[in-house]
């Protein structure tokens, strides 16, 4: 069932919702309908945020013992060359991707060539340039933070290729003519690291499982997270985008539900919330027909708090969702009752108020550029 968000037309000035009737007036920007369909495929893209990677550096190439033979003077001299130099990894960030779903846990560079006779020295190996999103903080195994890659095209080295060894001829004295050693090449460095994401979304959805948070993100974008029936909870975040009439783009990650205790490392806990801080604005969606939808949100806050006071200190708006079911409309008003704050009321199945809440999203959007802007300036 198509969601409200396709079903916006322009008429004037305004923008009218066929299921709401809403108003927008032309300052605010509008969601548009997405133009390209969905993959038909079964399997879900997964998000992944942070990477734990080990990187090999390449070994350097070995030299080469031999000797020059010619036909005017057998003995011309030694004449090995000297291997190439190990690859590089190297980490650069950019904008042409937004995950670490690509990247293998194992990272290898090249080896160098060997060297040969009559001089000829081994190539040297290419270097491993591995691309990151830009914003990738990158930690040691002792979780210090040795490389922030925070605008496009920045590089970081992450393990060094050894050095090519020398042939026999570099061993060349006065004392010592006729050398018959040369080097192995040096192994290039062996480490690990985390690659983490410092920003992953504008908005996490978050809430207890079947709440219907990924009903929401596959109602909005071209994301494709697992919906059912029955209660589960989203493994890893999906990440999907919203676009509006003005070219921005907003996105939105459905992120894995949350239990009491999380952050005591309860379910999912931690990973769970450390998918959270890497977004700007918390959005708690609610099941507003179960029983006592405001202690689920009091839950929320308690777990958000008790982890990271910075966390809980983030914007954040609530949306009570299934409002098509009977039980929905006596919980709604006790929720306005109890939180001070705007409640949005949506069906992310039908598609009521889908719309008028992406508009939102979008006032609150703005507020957080401007706010960024006058921190720079």
């Amino acid at each position: 069932m198509l969601p409200a968000l396709l079903r916006s037309v322009k008429i004037g000035f305004s923008i009218v919702n066929h299921k709401s009737c809403q108003l927008y007036s032309q300052n605010v920007a509008v969601p548009l309908m997405r133009k390209k369909l969905k993959s038909k495929t079964k399997d879900a893209l997964q998000f992944i945020d942070v990477k734990h990677v080990r990187v090999f550096g390449g070994k350097g190439g070995d030299g080469c013992v031999s000797f020059l033979s010619l036909w005017c003077n057998e003995n011309a001299g030694p004449d090995g060359g000297d291997g190439g130099n190990g690859g590089h990894v190297v980490f650069k960030s950019t904008y042409n991707v937004n995950n670490y779903s690509h990247i293998l846990s194992i990272i290898r560079a090249d080896e160098g060539g060997k060297g040969y006779p009559k001089n000829q020295h081994g190539k040297n190996a290419e270097h491993n340039i591995v691309q990151v999103p830009v914003g990738t903080i990158v930690k040691n195994q002792q979780g210090k933070v040795v490389g922030d890659l925070n605008a496009e095209g920045m590089m970081f080295v992450a393990a060094r290729g050894g050095a090519g060894g020398k042939g026999n001829r570099f061993f060349i004295t006065e004392q010592e003519y006729a050398p018959k050693i040369c080097e192995h090449g040096a192994d290039g460095e062996v480490l690990s690291y985390v690659i983490e994401l410092r920003s992953m979304a504008h908005i996490g959805l978050v809430g207890f499982p079947n709440a219907g948070k990924s009903t929401l993100l596959q109602a909005v974008t071209r994301a494709k997270p697992k919906i059912a029936p029955y209660p589960f909870t989203t493994l890893r975040p999906h990440l999907g985008m919203v676009q509006y009439d003005d070219y921005v783009q907003i996105a939105i990650a459905d992120l894995p539900g949350l239990i009491p205790g999380s952050h005591e490392n309860k379910g999912l806990g931690i990973q769970f919330l450390k998918h959270a801080e890497r977004c700007a604005v918390l959005m708690f969606i609610v099941d507003a027909s179960c029983d006592a939808p405001w202690e689920h949100i009091n839950i929320l806050k308690f777990e958000l708090e008790s982890f990271s006071k910075e966390l809980a200190s983030r914007p954040q708006i609530i949306v009570a969702n299934k409002i098509d079911l009977p039980e929905a409309e006596d919980n709604v008003r006790v929720l306005r009752e109890k939180f001070n704050v705007p409640i949005f009321t949506i069906s992310a199945k039908m598609g009521t108020n889908v719309t008028s809440l992406l508009g939102e999203l979008r006032k609150l959007y703005d507020q957080m550029e401007d706010r960024n802007e006058t921190t720079d300036d």
